[in-house]
């Protein structure tokens, strides 16, 4: 927790720092007037990460809510019963908390984890995932869940979605003003409308840049999450249930604020698979095919 906080506070004072070397040259160099930057600096840090951290606090009540997931307190029948101690018992493992085990209606074959932290998540199945696997697959799913609560990637991604948002406001700010200013021949500091403009499409356009960032880091994560699930239920398991969802996927049901945390998603090829959350099915079977004997032992967190 310590390693996540300080590596938080480093990235972003590396941010600021790489922000002001920027505006100051501008100003010394090329005689562009930034107006505030400043108070642009913490506007920017504080809207960045602001909302990251606000969708990270609330996503376990935003999934259940949207979701409609039941939470299972008291198990109802044995199949419940074998997700909770399934769940526990890998959770010991992976050295978390136990997370909160929910069954959300869905036809596809898709699970998700969520939350918070480390020890305050959320690990959801679909009834279609219950129907259609086995339990060794099923195992295989809920150890990839619970990997990627171990390796906190739900807070990694709010750090990164934070700084991320961070550069795009600054940036498409200081570009606007610096445009606006050699078109306009005004560089005293004030603006046209010209400058809204301009600031609206470079804040499209960088932040297709910053969903790229985003999704390719997304992608990488799910790789280690199937080692993580390799690691707690089998490589065989984990390869077979990957083979599984090959042979039935579909489009996903789960709302857009949860499916980047699915066990599947949407992908693509070519510049598309660059937005894509997830890499091709066939990747994964076959990187964990591939990978040396050690790296699916061992403890979960790398």
């Amino acid at each position: 927790m310590f390693k996540r906080i300080a590596l938080f506070l480093a990235t972003n004072l590396a941010v600021l720092a790489l922000l002001s070397i920027v505006m100051a040259v501008l100003q010394n160099y090329f005689g562009v007037t930034l107006g505030n930057t400043g108070g642009l600096l913490v506007m920017a840090t504080v809207f960045g990460f602001g909302g990251s951290f606000i969708s990270l606090m609330t996503s376990k009540w935003m999934a259940k809510r949207s979701t409609g997931a039941h939470v299972i307190d008291q198990p109802r029948n044995e199949s419940e019963q074998w997700l909770v101690n399934t769940v526990r018992r890998q959770a010991e493992a992976a050295g978390i908390k136990m997370p909160e085990v929910a069954i959300y209606d869905g036809p596809e074959i898709n699970a998700f984890a969520t939350g918070p932290s480390r020890n305050n998540s959320l690990v959801a199945v679909s009834t279609g995932l219950l129907r259609a696997m086995n339990r060794d697959e099923a195992e295989a799913v809920l150890g990839h869940e619970v990997s990627h609560v171990a390796n906190g990637d739900m807070v990694t991604m709010a750090l990164i979605q934070g700084v991320l948002n961070t550069f795009v406001i600054v940036l498409s700010r200081v570009v606007g003003r610096v445009i606006d200013s050699f078109i306009s021949g005004n560089r005293e500091g004030g603006v046209g409308i010209g400058y809204f403009v301009i600031v609206f499409i470079l804040d499209m356009i960088f932040g297709l840049f910053a969903s790229m960032i985003a999704m390719w880091f997304s992608r990488h994560r799910e790789f280690r999450a199937d080692a993580g699930g390799a690691r707690l239920a089998g490589r065989d398991k984990m390869i077979a249930a990957l083979q599984r969802l090959s042979q039935t996927y579909g489009e996903s049901t789960l709302p857009k604020t949860v499916q980047a945390f699915g066990i599947s998603g949407a992908v693509g090829h070519g510049l598309r698979r660059l937005l894509m959350s997830h890499p091709p099915l066939e990747e994964r079977i076959q990187t964990l095919r591939n990978a040396p004997l050690e790296q699916v032992r061992g403890t979960v967190v790398s």
